[in-house]
């Protein structure tokens, strides 16, 4: 066990090292597929996405995917260290991508390698995605026609061991508020601008009445506005952006027919695609959270989960708070202790999957 936490540890400081930007990450899926072969795993790879199957797959068994991503953002102006270099200083290993998420990603390589040679009673896949950081076409969303559906899927995304079961989704609106244009000396035209303040004073006041318990309510913000080119014309047109956080209770239908209803622009979403997620109530994981007395909770950050159709949740190791920070970092302990829970994860998954299916 101490040599596979060690080998996952120098993996983490081969993916630092490794540029791996959203739509940039040929390297390094390279380094994962040769650290899999290495440990006599047959890697598939389409793209910069790589997966494994634990055992030839057998279809009636249940799934599970261990799913973390290696694209990273680009590094911010903040930083004092090379974003690139995998130093370690006091038990913290700084580098760009260290905490989001190739830790919690080489902790889910190293789990899976752990299970090598032995018997669950469920197909086990690693998958480790491209385009994260961007939602982007050719990551984790290009292979669900590829991959077998998943009874679960463990996504590993910095959240110091804590198990997120929900989710919020994105959805983003385009507004346009249409007046008439005219001169503003003159009391001629319908300022459009005017016409937004009204909308705006709605979705500032406005509240979504399903509140979750995990996840809060659903929050619509105004984030971008704009309109008007000379001084002396009264602008016919004003657009403006809305920012959607979505809770599981609502569908983005659902949050846009409410919001249509209350506002006079013509609202456009840009993609449909970023949904709000929890895992089903009476799922085999919450037992296993409260065996292992994980903390539950909701999350208000997106990951691939948003992309995934099956049920899922989100843990792993380092904190969500350094995600895209100057001087990134997780501390190599951090990483370590994830492996120890991952495995007891899927140790007592098994076990209480085998108890439901043969009870004594």
């Amino acid at each position: 066990m101490e040599a596979l936490k060690a080998e996952a540890i120098a993996l983490l400081k081969q993916l630092i090292s490794i540029p791996s930007f959203s739509k940039e990450e040929g390297e390094t899926a390279e380094a994962i597929a040769n650290f899999l072969i290495k440990k006599g795993v047959a890697p598939q790879r389409q793209g910069n996405n790589v997966w494994a199957y634990l055992t030839p797959f057998e279809a009636n068994r249940p799934t599970i995917w261990l799913n973390s991503h290696h694209d990273t953002v680009k590094p911010n102006t903040g930083y004092t260290k090379d974003p690139f270099l995998a130093e370690e200083q006091e038990g913290k290993l700084f580098g760009l991508g260290s905490n989001d998420a190739s830790g919690p990603l080489v902790a889910l390589i190293a789990t899976f390698c752990h299970f090598l040679g032995k018997d669950l009673p469920f197909n086990l896949i690693l998958v480790a995605s491209a385009e994260e950081e961007i939602s982007g076409s050719q990551g984790i969303s290009s292979l669900l026609s590829i991959l077998p559906p998943a009874d679960l899927v463990i996504v590993g995304e910095p959240t110091q061991m804590r198990l997120a079961v929900a989710e919020k989704g994105l959805l983003v609106l385009d507004a346009t508020v249409k007046g008439k244009a005219g001169h503003a000396a003159r009391e001629e035209g319908v300022n459009a601008i005017y016409l937004a303040l009204n909308d705006l004073e709605k979705v500032k006041a406005y509240k979504f009445t399903k509140v979750s318990p995990l996840l809060g309510p659903t929050k619509v913000s105004c984030t971008v506005i704009h309109a008007g080119e000379q001084h002396n014309m009264v602008p016919e047109l004003c657009r403006y952006v809305l920012d959607v956080r979505v809770n599981e209770l609502y569908s983005h239908e659902e949050v846009l027919y409410e919001l249509n209803s209350e506002l006079s622009a013509e609202l456009i979403p840009r993609s449909m695609r970023l949904r709000s997620s929890s895992l089903p109530e009476g799922h085999l994981l919450h037992e296993v959270g409260k065996s292992l007395d994980l903390e539950i909770f909701g999350s208000p950050t997106l990951s691939d989960q948003a992309l995934i159709p099956y049920p899922s949740a989100k843990i792993g190791p380092g904190d969500s708070a350094r995600s895209h920070t100057a001087d990134e970092f997780i501390f190599t302990q951090e990483v370590k202790d994830g492996i120890t829970t991952y495995i007891s994860i899927l140790e007592n998954y098994a076990s209480l999957y085998l108890q439901t299916k043969h009870p004594q």
